[in-house]
């Protein structure tokens, strides 16, 4: 039975699964790579660390399974850029997604007219996350990379040059770059104006279900692939992850949390939210997904823990320690919110200068009440998503989750009873993986029979019902309360990043 390797690059791992056409997993690796913050507000990493976990993840995955695989296709998280010059050399590190250095240059623009109009027609909200807003810091704060610079390129992009010797996006990995027209599916004209690049400037874009062929010879060995092995262009791990969890159906919305967080639903055409408050990106040909992402998910929950939490009895406090403690307090943390926003925010927001938050606090108030209503924090951002995807896209009907947080149940119980909906939960492989696994199959035309894979149902307590109701309407006035006040922290007090 043939199979196929689906390769997904994370912001803190990549993972690599060899996938039969019956959807079972048959071998996986999965290599970390760390996250570079030289100073506040910038999130960086090394593209050559992250090109090494990806071969050799490969090569793991290809030794276990000993015949070569159909193709090894690719799934990719958003929003990453670097500068290359003319020789193939990199410029810079690879700027992620969590970075805010082009705060100013958002900031600028979404005063502008041509905000809205950019977001219609890429798809993508302005905001410091996306490649437009940083390549434009580049142009105005390091003049020297700019003018040197021969392409700009993502991650993906990184590792398909030394894979190939050629500069290749997908469609969809295009369409979280701000640069992307949606409708036209092509690199977009105001943007490429707006940026001060060219579309030569910029990778060739082919749609997401393209194979390629061309594998160098010392890439090859390296992986321990044949020469003639296929590769699939690909798309984003959003996407893919919609893909994966086998919700294209009309209402199935999904709902991941992992280092950030996001829901998303798929569509058949490209609509965008009047309102600015949601992505529309491309999956495949007829197929559109829409939603919002936070940033602050898991990686908030890492902050709190290592910062205040560090030791129990001098030994390292565990993350499902944690977790147990602080969902065995009151629903709605006794009156205590939270805005969690430490790395600015996304959807539905998109201000990079909001910060974090808590408000309530009083004397009854534990270091555990903090830490849940934090995560109730996270659910509320998540919940304002869904129902501005009802809005935009149709009432949704279930809400599938996966991501990092599905490893405990009390906390997709709290997801639950914060939504008063059930989730359903099915135990797989990492989904953006599978998702580039099936596409990979859907590229090469090999039928597939995967399985329906068994859903856990975490219902709801009606019983939460009313003190989540009556906390979300409260959380949802702090971020206008606070809005002004973010700024002139950023730029008044001591030790805050521009």
């Amino acid at each position: 039975m043939e199979y196929i390797i689906g390769v997904d690059l994370g912001t803190s791992s990549a993972k690599v699964i060899a996938v039969r056409q019956d959807g079972k997993v048959m071998a996986q690796s999965q290599q970390e790579y760390p996250i570079h913050q030289p100073e506040p507000g910038h999130s960086e990493q090394d593209p050559d660390v992250i090109l090494e976990a990806v071969k050799s993840g490969i090569r793991s995955v290809a030794t276990i399974m000993k015949d070569p695989p159909a193709a090894v296709s690719f799934s990719t998280a958003m929003h990453s850029v670097l500068a290359m010059d003319q020789a193939g050399k990199a410029l810079t590190p690879l700027i992620i997604w969590a970075d805010n250095r082009s705060q100013p240059v958002a900031d600028r623009l979404r005063k502008t007219p041509l905000s809205a109009t950019l977001h219609q027609q890429t798809g993508t909200p302005v905001h410091p996350m996306s490649p437009l807003c940083k390549i434009i810091w580049w142009k105005e704060q390091a003049p020297d990379i700019f003018q040197s610079a021969a392409r700009f390129i993502g991650i993906k992009e990184y590792i398909f040059y030394h894979f190939f010797g050629r500069y290749i996006t997908d469609h969809s990995t295009a369409s979280a770059t701000g640069l992307f027209n949606i409708h036209e599916l092509t690199w977009n004209k105001d943007s490429l104006e707006a940026a001060g690049i060219t579309a030569a400037q910029l990778p060739e874009a082919v749609s997401s279900d393209s194979i390629i062929e061309g594998l160098q010879e010392n890439v090859a060995r390296d992986l321990g692939l044949p020469l003639d092995t296929r590769f699939v262009a690909g798309a984003s791990d959003g996407c893919l992850a919609q893909l994966g969890s086998n919700a294209l159906d009309k209402g199935h919305a999904t709902l991941t949390i992992g280092t950030s967080g996001a829901v998303r639903m798929a569509i058949d055409r490209p609509v965008t939210d009047p309102q600015g408050r949601l992505f529309t990106y491309v999956l495949t040909p007829g197929h559109f997904v829409t939603g919002g992402a936070i940033n602050n998910g898991g990686v908030v929950l890492q902050w709190y823990l290592n910062a205040f939490l560090q030791t129990v009895s001098d030994r390292p406090l565990q993350v499902d320690a944690g977790l147990q403690q602080a969902l065995s307090t009151p629903p709605g943390a006794e009156g205590l919110l939270c805005l969690p926003y430490l790395h600015g925010e996304r959807a539905p927001v998109w201000d990079g200068h909001a910060k974090g938050a808590f408000i309530g606090v009083q004397p009854q108030h534990t270091t555990w009440h903090f830490l849940r209503a934090l995560l109730e924090g996270m659910a509320f951002g998540l919940l304002s998503i869904t129902e501005a995807l009802e809005e935009t896209a149709g009432k949704v009907e279930k809400i599938s989750v996966s991501g990092g947080f599905t490893h405990s149940p009390e906390w997709v119980q709290l997801m639950a009873d914060v939504f008063q909906r059930p989730m359903y939960l099915r135990h797989e492989s990492d989904a953006s993986a599978l998702g580039a696994a099936l596409l990979g199959f859907q590229a090469l035309k090999v039928s597939t029979s995967f399985t329906a894979v068994e859903e856990e149902v975490f219902p709801p307590a009606v019983e939460h019902a009313e003190v989540y109701k009556n906390a979300y309407a409260v959380h949802g006035k702090l971020y206008a309360a606070l809005r002004d006040i973010f700024p002139v922290i950023q730029t008044s007090l001591p030790g805050q990043s521009a």
